[in-house]
């Protein structure tokens, strides 16, 4: 398949770019949401080499592409198509919480590792400053630190791009907003905030004392500030689209900036900009609150439960309060007690490298830990390593909570913003008891891996009732081709898929999701199951993870989608805990995902999970059973 080819056929077939609302992908489908249905032409996308069938279902164009539905939609986002670009201004789909994570993770994702390097960089600066005072005197130092805190200082304008991508706002015009709210003149107004002495003549004769049209405006310090630019660029978007209807093409071009920065700015001093940093500071009064009342059970609360927040992707919720901490405060308490929280993960992974016998394993938790204990980027260990034995996230979720107790107790805190793990340890060094931080991490780290070592166990296959002995055994094997020397696969026994849930067959004809139901995907069988746990049906390496469908590919070339739900991309993500990551390898029995078949239903969707051999590799016929199975009972057999 020539991707390129396929995203460009596929784009005009719907009409192209500007037709297109949204768009996002599941395991085997592009799913447009189209401005104008009229304009896309069904039978042409249907044409295009690669593309297996068109469903519309939903209020969805759904183009159904199979496995490299990541690749084709890869190209569709180099065209200029990314998800945060299509999104509308309501912050998606879901519940409230859903929405604002969505939002909060559009804006803060792309400019997310910069900030975390410059973090780090401001980390190793504080280290320097420890051993040797006079370091900071220096203009190496000022270098640096400059290199480093620009990010922080300036993250409004960085704010500004990103929102504005989120709202479908002019990003230039957005940085002109951003930059009016840390113009040097604006900042020496502000009384106690740092910034450059150079002011406008105006502001200086009024002697800090500011007013528009009359109307006194309430100065506040908008360096390294988040809030309030996003909700200036939300009210942006909006002026915009008004101005776009309203004004004719021969002046939009120059006046739509013109009245947008002439309201959007002063409505920002006059009334977003107070408002909503008195929010921010509320936030941090409640946190400094929490922290006064008890600072041992703060810490135990976010050390215990933070890994959680990561698997259900609630941690993003957090970011503006801890960049609120940072502006308001100059550190953030919720970044000191993380450490033993994200390094307990780590101490769990090393502890399940040493103890583990299956190679596969082996091979996935030494870099993972070694990412976790580092860079602080736990999600491989925990999706490959911890939770696929259960017993050392829990425990490292345990140890988490005691060691971020003594991390709370200890008040050290960074003065950055940084990804908590190894390498940016030194961040909270010259505040509070920085020692005391320390032993919390140590007992983390500690009692994780000791937890683990002491009980772990590696999972062996489990048994499977009624399977046959040759179900893994080599399926293929070299015979010479029929008039010449070259070596030819002839399959020789067949192949068993296993159930990988509790529940009754239904028929691949009789799914309630067309594509499936076609066979257009694959041929198989769909389990209405009775329990949340799916389990691998074969030994394969996990090749594409989605909280609601896993790819799995067999070391013979056999490819095979576990589909669990209709329709149940939908939920995006919500009532699914994904125990595998890509490249995981598995066999019969282990863990894939845990859902909750009854939430989803409750949701409106179908949860019969369908099992379709995507890629036969040289097998003759996919048969599949009837009645009732359990898990490990033979689901489908492969002829040869």
């Amino acid at each position: 398949m020539n991707f390129q080819e396929v995203a460009d056929g596929v784009l005009r077939g719907v009409g192209g770019e500007s037709n297109v609302r949204s768009l996002e992908h599941c395991a085997t489908r592009l799913r447009f949401t189209l401005a104008d249905r009229s304009k896309a032409d069904k039978a042409a996308v249907e044409a295009v080499p690669g593309v297996v069938t068109v469903v519309e279902s939903g209020g969805q164009f759904q183009v159904v592409v199979g496995n490299q539905v990541g690749e084709v939609h890869a190209r569709i986002g180099d065209l200029g198509k990314q998800p945060q670009d299509t999104a509308d201004d309501k912050g998606g789909t879901g519940n409230v919480l859903n929405r604002a994570i969505d939002l909060v993770t559009s804006i803060f994702t792309p400019v997310f590792w910069i900030i975390a390097g410059s973090g780090l960089l401001k980390a190793l600066l504080a280290v320097g400053v420890k051993l040797d005072a006079s370091f900071a005197t220096t203009t190496t130092y000022a270098i640096l630190f400059a290199a480093g805190d620009a990010v922080f200082q300036f993250l409004p304008l960085f704010l500004a791009v990103t929102a504005a991508r989120r709202f479908k706002a002019d990003q230039f015009t957005s940085l002109a907003i951003g930059g009016a709210l840390v113009y040097s003149a604006t900042i020496a107004v502000v009384p106690g905030a740092k910034g450059a002495s150079l002011t406008l003549k105006a502001f200086a004769d009024g002697g800090g004392h500011v007013t528009f049209l009359g109307i006194p405006v309430v100065m506040v310090a908008y360096l390294s500030s988040v809030i309030p630019i996003i909700v200036a660029v939300y009210a942006q978007s909006h002026l915009e689209r008004l101005l776009k209807r309203v004004l004719p093409d021969s002046l939009r071009n120059f006046c739509a900036p013109l009245f947008t920065i002439a309201v959007v700015v002063p409505l920002t001093f006059l009334a977003i900009g107070p408002v909503t940093t008195h929010l921010g500071d509320w936030v941090s009064q409640g946190i400094d609150k929490v922290w006064d009342f008890s600072p041992i059970a703060g810490g135990a609360l976010m050390g215990g439960f933070w890994q959680v927040f990561v698997i259900f992707g609630i941690h993003w919720s957090f970011v503006p309060v801890i960049f609120q901490e940072l502006a308001t405060n100059g550190v953030s308490k919720i970044l000191g007690v993380l450490f033993p929280a994200v390094l307990a993960q780590a101490g769990a992974g090393l502890a399940v490298f040493l103890r583990t016998r299956d190679k596969q394993v082996k091979a996935l938790a030494g870099p993972a830990t070694i990412s976790a204990f580092l860079a602080g980027i736990t999600e491989p260990v925990i999706y490959g390593v911890n939770l696929r034995y259960k017993k050392p996230f829990v425990f490292a979720c345990i140890a988490g909570s005691i060691g971020g107790g003594i991390a709370g107790a200890s008040k050290s805190a960074p003065t950055s913003f940084v990804l908590p793990g190894g390498l940016t340890l030194s961040a909270p060094v010259n505040v509070g008891n920085y020692a005391l931080l320390l032993v919390g991490v140590a007992v983390a780290v500690v009692l994780a891996f000791v937890l683990t070592f002491v009980t772990f166990k590696d999972q062996a296959a489990p048994a499977t009732a009624g399977a046959p002995a040759q179900a893994n055994e080599p399926a293929v094997q070299l015979a010479p081709a029929a008039g010449g020397g070259t070596a030819t696969l002839i399959r020789t026994k067949a192949l068993q898929v296993l159930s990988p849930v509790v529940g009754r067959v239904v028929p691949l004809a009789e799914v309630s999701d067309k594509v499936f139901a076609s066979g257009a995907v694959g041929q198989g069988a769909g389990v209405d199951p009775v329990a949340g746990e799916v389990l691998s049906p074969v030994e394969a390496t996990v090749v594409t993870v989605m909280p609601h469908a896993y790819g799995l590919r067999t070391d013979d070339g056999v490819e095979i989608l576990v589909h669990v739900g209709i329709d149940t991309v939908r939920l995006e993500g919500r009532h699914f805990s994904p125990a595998v990551t890509e490249g995981t390898r598995v066999r019969p029995g282990d863990l894939l995902v845990e859902f909750d078949p009854i939430a989803v239903r409750a949701a409106g969707y179908d949860p019969v999970t369908v099992v379709v051999v995507t890629a036969q590799a040289g097998y003759s016929a996919v048969d599949a059973v009837s009645g009732d199975v359990r898990t490990g009972d033979p689901l489908l057999t492969l002829q040869p």
